[in-house]
């Protein structure tokens, strides 16, 4: 069923988007503030994927770049839309809609300026159902949506078009190139499709789901409930149904870097008490693999998310400080994301990593 989102929305939308993030997707707090300056009163409607008509045009939108530098380099705001009229101009088809690429993080939030600023709906799903560091990895790529062509707009107005056919790590490679170039952060359309096209190869429901977590954690705090527990009943609803506690410690080493385009490193994780093995997670932008000595814990595309050991707040890579006392949630994915051409797409072995996808409820507790 369609909806309407209120800047009343928005604190909890960018609560659950961080969880999502699984520690990356960028600062949802930025996004939060740039939709409320131009949404003010008003209202964006939300489209179910069920719902759309098969020849709906969609065109989605979203930032790129490392999470690091956006803490910095805080958008014009001005750059989402006009990526998405510059490829509507490309094309020479105007968009019905828009639609996140990912529900984690700032990119839950960009649609949303572009909806507040042209009037357009936003669909409720996406097409990582989580954040990813990369524009091939998605969804819609892996079940035959192609990407290019793909317009990056700057914070100066800059415009480009990069079409790589059917070849969507080379458009990512390009995409990346000229966001560096950048600074570090640009704002892109992409994977124009139908809405025929959004129901068979998107995650649904996603940004309600990222809007329930985060009132469900709010609601929970106010309450004196346990917000861990309204984490798991939440998501017990939706197609990410399982939810495991893999640690609980204190942060003891954070080393962190920007390259390439990406913010990479790595966190460690000691006990309370300082006793045992600590873990260790191994980060692109987002989350990527939680490991305790040799034994792993959980391992993308299954979400690993670092929360406040109280209050369940989520943690972003960039917000990692040493000292923290926090929680590690490993959360599952849902099928359309483990099948062997998602695994192919983004599983571990796209990311350099040599362990094999193990689902997160398959492996062993804490």
């Amino acid at each position: 069923m369609s909806w309407t989102l209120t800047a009343h929305d928005l604190p909890d939308l960018a609560r659950g988007a961080t969880l999502l993030g699984t520690g990356g997707g960028g600062d949802p707090y930025i996004g939060q503030m740039l939709v409320q300056q131009v949404l003010g009163d008003g209202e964006i409607t939300i489209l179910d994927p069920e719902e759309i008509a098969d020849e709906l045009f969609v065109i989605p939108t979203a930032q790129m770049g490392a999470p690091t530098v956006m803490v910095e380099k805080i958008p014009a705001g001005t750059e989402p839309l006009l990526a998405l009229r510059t490829l509507e101009a490309h094309l020479g088809r105007t968009a019905e809609a828009t639609m996140p690429i990912e529900c984690g993080g700032i990119n839950s939030m960009i649609p949303l300026i572009v909806a507040a600023e042209s009037g357009l709906p936003v669909v409720d799903a996406d097409g990582m159902g989580r954040a990813f560091p990369e524009l091939s990895m998605e969804t819609f790529a892996v079940y035959g949506v192609q990407g290019s062509p793909l317009a990056l707009a700057g914070e100066r107005g800059e415009k480009v078009i990069i079409d790589t056919g059917a070849d969507n790590r080379q458009m990512e490679s390009f995409a990346r190139a000229v966001t560096i170039r950048l600074g570090g952060v640009g704002h892109i359309a992409e994977y124009a499709m139908t809405g025929a096209d959004v129901r068979r190869t998107a995650v649904p429901r996603t940004l309600s789901m990222a809007l329930n977590l985060g009132r469900a954690i709010r609601l929970a705090r106010e309450q004196h409930r346990s917000p861990f527990t309204a984490i798991a009943d939440t998501l017990a609803q939706t197609l990410y149904s399982h939810v495991r506690e893999l640690h609980v410690g204190k942060v003891v080493d954070v080393e962190r870097r920007t390259t390439e385009g990406f913010a990479r490193g790595k966190a460690t994780i000691s006990n309370l008490d300082d006793t045992g093995v600590p873990v260790e997670i191994n980060f692109q932008n987002e989350n990527l693999v939680a490991r305790r000595g040799d034994e792993l814990l959980a391992i993308v595309p299954d979400l690993i998310c670092i929360v406040d050991h109280e209050t369940a707040e989520p943690i972003t890579t960039e917000g990692l400080r040493y000292g923290q006392r926090v929680r590690v949630l490993g959360i599952s994915t849902p099928d359309l994301m483990r099948s062997e051409a998602a695994l192919e797409t983004f599983g571990p072995q796209a990311f350099g990593l040599s362990d094999s996808f193990v689902p997160v409820e398959q492996l062993s507790g804490p």
